[in-house]
């Protein structure tokens, strides 16, 4: 059941991902097409590509750290003796998880607070919306380190 989950969630990742990326492709064309040949464009179609950037930065890096192929200095861990290796990497991915989590704290003040204001980004469409993949992209990447560090301890037990 939870392997069935897990499926699940990354294609539903993976999914949103490929539309964001679609839809930033077909309005960025459609926008460069407008202005070429009739001159004028879609006056909300600059806004939310910059958000669709926003939402597909966060999504990938949510899928990098799911796949953990998200950026990493591993230099030290390359000089440490094998006894110290496994504590340096679960130091490492819950520093990393930490600071995801501030993250995601501070992104859901931040959309706390336009939702308070009733801040619009474009069209009418509420700031906090399109801040919503701030905590919770920040939120999924932390709970992922934590994870990884878990499986870190495990591995140190069973060893």
């Amino acid at each position: 059941m939870c392997r069935h989950l897990t499926i699940w969630l990354m294609r539903l990742e993976d999914g949103i991902l490929v539309t964001i990326l679609a839809a930033m492709i077909v309005l960025a064309i459609g926008q460069v097409a407008l202005r070429n040949v009739w001159g004028s464009g879609i006056g909300w179609a600059d806004p939310l590509l910059r958000i669709l950037v926003l939402w597909i930065a966060l999504l990938g890096a949510m899928a990098a750290t799911r796949d953990r192929n998200h950026i990493s200095i591993d230099v030290l861990s390359k000089f440490l003796p094998t006894y110290l290796k496994n504590p340096a990497q679960l130091l490492t991915y819950w520093f990393t998880a930490s600071i995801c989590a501030l993250l995601a704290w501070q992104g859901g003040r931040l959309v706390l607070l336009d939702y308070q204001e009733a801040t619009t980004a474009f069209a009418s469409i509420p700031a906090w919306a399109c801040e919503l993949i701030i905590p919770l992209g920040f939120g999924v990447m932390s709970l992922r380190f934590f994870l990884y560090g878990l499986q870190v301890l495990g591995n140190r037990e069973t060893s």
